[in-house]
Formats: structure tokens, C-alpha cells, sequence
């Protein structure tokens, strides 16, 4: 059974989710944006280590609460983890307000179709029970869009839906995440080709099923509001796909019903020489910014909103 406060919480209240749950391939990459080169660590315990250390301080910071951010998406390992020997789950969603999900898929297969598909999740079933159990609200799994191709962005979008309706079964929201790669030379096209996609899954939906969508920020501004509208939505948010913070920002005020959902536009200006007052007023300052753009949104002209009708 879904908890409803956290439902209510991830569905309507203001604010944005915080990603972070940067995983094994991009944990170094993470961690040297943060001032922390690999020969500061040895191995692949004591990098977690670190790794964890950044989180911990993110998620204490003072302006990291469900004022603002909304949910948090966590790597497997820091969802068992813990704060202050409070297990972080419980303690993101008790003394933080935010809701905690977590990020389950195992990486990407290599491109076909001009799309990468997820590689297989054995053992997803044990995951989901054992996240449920320490208080996990959902989850996200991550594809990849490189090029408009019909046939891949089909197979990218049906995997998708079919992990999501397991995730469902076991009683966790999937946040269904097929990114178009912001580099991609044909990403109006892609776009267009994944909104009509996804409207098919969602309409195959039952009544008791429902998902959150996290997407690239279309070119077009509002291009995803039939998504948005739709009523097996709870909620559409959008990834910073290697923009800067300033330019996601800036491209998401113009999606209304689009929150952000961020992970290096959330971090980029953290750096681990930072003492605890100026670390905490900059990542203070970036969670104004991205809250911002997500609650506060730019009139759409006419003309956009026709070319949605």
C-alpha cells in the first residue's frame, strides 16, 4: 500500500526532487566536480565512502527539507546507509520532510536503434521488497534516446511500462525516465516520437495503476502537457541532462506542471574544501534557484499552445 501523505507530498506539493544517485560509472565523475580526485581514494569502498560523505552533508543541509524539495532519488547504497545512525530513508522522510525513492536500474546496454535500453534486473523483485521494508516511497530506471527512431524510442518506452507495472506490483510508484540525450541532432523529432509513445502506455494503464514521468526539457516549451494532464500521471518531472543550472533553470520556467527533478544542476557549485556555512549557503542558494523555476513559470504564447492542441 502507498503511503498518502508521501503520495500527496509527491504528487502536489511545491518544490522538486533531488537525484541523488549517481552510481558506480559516475560516482568518480560526481566526485571530481566535488574537488575530490580519484588518486584521493583507493578503491571502490572508500570512493562510496566519500560519495556518501557529500550526500550525508547535502541532505543535512538546513534548506534540504520538504519545504522546497519534495523527494529525494537515492543510490542502492545510500539508501542503506545511514544519517546520524538513523537509516537514511527514515530519516530523509522523519526529520527531513522529503520523500525517498530510490534509483534501481543496473546501467545501459550498448546502443541499437539509436536508443540504449536498460540491461536485465534479475533480482529486481528482492530489491523492491527490501525498499518497500525500509520505507521506500518509488523508484526511477533511466533509458537513454539518442536519435529519432521510432522502432528503438517504441522498445525504450515498452520496457519502461513493463518494468514499471512489476514496480507497481510490489507496491512502490516507478518514476519512468526515457531521456533524450540534450546533444541529440534530431531531439524535436525524438521528442515528438516519445510523447505519442508513452500516451499509448499510459492509456493501457488500470485504474489502480499510475506513474511518475521524468523527461529531458523538451525544445518546445509545454510539449509535454497532455502528459502532464494525463490521469495516470501523478506527476512529470524534468532531468538537467547535462545542462548548467542557469540554463536548465531557465528552460524549465518555461514547462508549466514540469518540477525538477536534478542531479550535477544541483551540485555543481558544492566543493568538499567548503566550510559548513558557505556549503550550506550555496547548496541554499541552489535549491531556491531550482524551486524556483519549477513553482514560479514564464506565460506560454498562443502560438505554443496551439501547436499542442
Amino acid at each position: 500500500m502507498v503511503d498518502a501523505k508521501m503520495l500527496k507530498t509527491i504528487g502536489s506539493a511545491p518544490g522538486f526532487i533531488a537525484a541523488l544517485d549517481q552510481s558506480g560509472g559516475s560516482t568518480p565523475k560526481a566526485l571530481s566536480l566535488y574537488g575530490i580526485s580519484e588518486t584521493d581514494y583507493e578503491g571502490e569502498e572508500d570512493m562510496f565512502r566519500l560519495m556518501h560523505a557529500m550526500r550525508v552533508r547535502i541532505m543535512k543541509a538546513p534548506a534540504f527539507t520538504g519545504e522546497k524539495v519534495v523527494g529525494a532519488i537515492l543510490f542502492e547504497r545510500t539508501m542503506d546507509g545511514d544519517v546520524d545512525g538513523q537509516p537514511v530513508p527514515s530519516y530523509l522522510w522523519e526529520k527531513r520532510g522529503v520523500v525517498p525513492l530510490l534509483k534501481i536500474d543496473k546501467g545501459l546496454l550498448d546502443e541499437e536503434n539509436g536508443v540504449q535500453l536498460m540491461k536485465p534486473m534479475p533480482d529486481l523483485d528482492a530489491l523492491l521488497i527490501r525498499a518497500r521494508n525500509k520505507g521506500i516511497f518509488g523508484t526511477k530506471m533511466r533509458s537513454v534516446i539518442a536519435h529519432a527512431d521510432k522502432a528503438g524510442i517504441a522498445a525504450v518506452v515498452s520496457q519502461q511500462f513493463e518494468v514499471a507495472r512489476q514496480i507497481i506490483g510490489q507496491g512502490l510508484v516507478p518514476i519512468v525516465e526515457p531521456e533524450v540525450s540534450i546533444n541529440s541532432p534530431t531531439k524535436v523529432e525524438a521528442e515528438a516520437m516519445l510523447r505519442d509513445a508513452i500516451a499509448e502506455q499510459l492509456d493501457t494503464l488500470t485504474a489502480d495503476e499510475a506513474v511518475i514521468l521524468k523527461l529531458t526539457i523538451p525544445t518546445i516549451d509545454d510539449f509535454y502537457a497532455p502528459l502532464v494532464a494525463h490521469e495516470k500521471v501523478i506527476r512529470v518531472v524534468a532531468l538537467s541532462g547535462g545542462y548548467s543550472t542557469v540554463d536548465a533553470c531557465e528552460k524549465l520556467s518555461h514547462n508549466h506542471g514540469m518540477i525538477a527533478s536534478f542531479s550535477r544542476a544541483l551540485t555543481e557549485k558544492l566543493r568538499v574544501s567548503m566550510s559548513d556555512a558557505d556549503f550550506n549557503t550555496s547548496i541554499g542558494e541552489t535549491i531556491d534557484q531550482i524551486y524556483a523555476a519549477s513553482v514560479n513559470k514564464v506565460e506560454t504564447g498562443t502560438e505554443n499552445l496551439r501547436r499542442l492542441a
